[in-house]
């Protein structure tokens, strides 16, 4: 190489160096900092990118962070704003009512259909915050309503109604929240509805679907992970399960750690999403009268002394709903078959599967998707599939989108022969 290639190839290298060279922050000096991402092994971890867009930002970091949805190895709350548009608080106008339901919605979009959602026992509203999130991602102009259930989230009622969960009780307030939404809202009719509930809210579903009152606003139904046989055998282990788990937290991140340690939920965004609303800080009258039962030489430490001193406890008790479990699921799987409207069941395992839905699946009586890699919570695990296999099954069983062919009559009236 000559000298004079050499030297063209020093100042192209030098100058090639410049361009690439990482911005410095000018009033600190230091490089910016680079983004970080949710340390979750789920395949749904890609979650965390839901409810925003990555933007480049030249002035600052590289990449922004989706708004409302902090990143890294958070344990945060999410709050439900970064999710829904409003929140609703219902009270019948019939005057002897004593319930104000709660709900999370936004609304559908033109003749767009409306998800409606009821949680399990024990959970809340916001168990279907991502799914939902990621529902409107693939299909913009769906709504999404999702319901706190009497005794659960910030739904609330007094003279011991809380505590009134027998299924028709419970089908019946998804049916009253669904007519005061419409109500709230100014819709001069019902949009099309496609009713989602999981574990309990399986059955609620199933049940408020079976009594036709709906019409045929319902398009219609899927239920997630419960099934009669499997629900009816785990019954007897309740108790034993409920005795494992905590009584108190420390914090809310606390109670988040413990449902992705103990694989309750297996995405950190959904947890931070939904584990909150399970949980409510104990209130000092509660911690004085524990104390008051102890020998004065002991001190508990969730009793008093200030908000930092108060443990988080759950918000529902699950113990004191044990009266209406075989209620929830007796019969579930013929009215699952026998109710009008498309049906979806979606499984974590092919084993829940009873006897008569395997026989109606083999009839082809209903849609049926298996997620191995999901727990119970598949629609918090599993978010962006779960939207995918409940987009599908609304657009399998849209009538808007049938072409039926023209009637005879008005062939003749243009003319045509028939």
């Amino acid at each position: 190489m000559s000298e004079l290639q050499r030297k063209w190839a020093k100042a192209k290298l030098a100058s090639m160096a410049e361009a690439i060279e990482p911005e410095v922050d000018g009033e600190t000096g230091s490089l910016p900092e680079l983004p970080e991402f949710p340390d979750d092994d789920s395949s749904s971890a890609s979650s965390a990118s839901s409810t925003g867009t990555i933007i480049p930002s030249p002035s600052r970091n590289l990449f922004a962070r989706p708004q409302g949805v902090p990143g890294g190895r958070s344990l945060e709350q999410i709050p439900w704003t970064a999710y829904f548009e409003r929140e609703l608080f219902l009270k019948p106008k019939d005057c002897n009512s004593n319930v104000t339901y709660h709900a999370y919605l936004t609304s559908p979009v033109g003749k767009g259909p409306l998800f409606v959602m009821h949680h399990g026992a024990g959970s809340s509203g916001l168990s279907f915050a991502v799914v939902g999130s990621e529902i409107r991602k693939r299909l913009p102009t769906a709504g999404i309503l999702s319901v706190d259930a009497r005794g659960h989230g910030s739904t609330t009622a007094s003279d011991g109604a809380d505590l009134d969960l027998k299924l028709s009780t419970l089908s019946g307030d998804l049916f009253q929240v669904i007519q005061l939404a419409r109500a709230e809202m100014h819709w001069p009719e019902l949009p099309p509805i496609v009713l989602v509930g999981h574990s309990l809210g399986g059955a609620v579903v199933t049940d408020l679907a079976k009594s036709g009152r709906l019409g045929a606003s319902l398009l219609g139904y899927a239920v997630l992970d419960v099934v009669e046989g499997s629900a009816m055998d785990a019954l007897s282990s309740m108790r034993s399960y409920l005795s494992t788990r905590p009584s108190r937290f420390a914090s809310l991140r606390d109670g988040i750690d413990w449902h992705l340690r103990s694989r309750t939920i297996r995405n950190a965004v959904s947890a931070r999403t939904s584990v909150p609303a399970l949980l409510v800080r104990e209130s000092n009258e509660k911690d004085e009268g524990e104390s008051a039962g102890r020998s004065t030489g002991s001190r508990s430490s969730s009793g008093g002394g200030g908000n930092a001193a108060r443990p988080w406890r759950w918000r529902t008790n699950l113990a004191a709903t044990q009266p209406f479990w075989e209620d929830w699921f007796v019969g579930l799987s013929k009215k699952f078959l026998e109710a009008k409207g498309g049906k979806l069941l979606l499984l974590a395992g092919t084993d829940r599967l009873d006897t008569e839905l395997t026989i109606g699946q083999m009839q082809g009586k209903y849609a049926l998707q298996v997620f191995p890699e999901a727990g119970h919570f598949i629609h918090e695990d599993l978010p962006e599939k779960a939207a995918i296999t409940l987009v599908d099954f609304y657009r399998r069983n849209d009538r808007g989108a049938l072409v039926l062919p023209p009637k005879v009559s008005e062939l003749v009236a243009q003319g045509k022969k028939v």
